[in-house]
């Protein structure tokens, strides 16, 4: 069953307490960014060529394996960063926009028990 039957199946049982609900979620998200393990690599690179790290100049052979992990980063309007990330085991598999949904949806299902904690702290406060 997935979510979309669960949520329906919530409603055709009048089931009206307060709850979380994936439109909840939706509305909490400020921002959300992706990249790739590659480009954060580049992104290190470009940032602090010769600094703190040691320098080393990124190897064509470093790029497919990093190429194939995607990060999600999404920012809650309250200020909180959750991530989620997906992994192709093959470059023949991978798909950029498949990535960043399997990342995103990583990211979501972990706002999930956050939201649902700061409910029920709110409805604990009110009874």
């Amino acid at each position: 069953m997935n979510k979309q039957e669960i949520e329906q199946e919530i409603q055709d049982k009048g089931l009206t307490a307060p709850r979380v609900t994936i439109s909840d979620i939706e509305a909490n998200i400020a921002r959300e960014e992706y990249f790739t393990a590659f480009e954060g690599m580049l992104g290190r690179e470009a940032c602090d060529p010769c600094g703190a790290t040691v320098c080393r100049s990124l190897n064509p052979k470093d790029k497919s394996p990093f190429e194939l992990l995607t990060f999600c980063v999404i920012l809650l309007k309250n200020g909180y960063t959750v991530t989620g990330e997906s992994a192709f085991v093959s470059s023949e598999n991978f798909d950029a926009e498949l990535g960043r949904k399997i990342a995103r949806q990583n990211a979501v299902n972990k706002i999930w028990p956050l939201m649902e904690y700061a409910l029920h702290e709110k409805l604990h406060k009110e009874s």
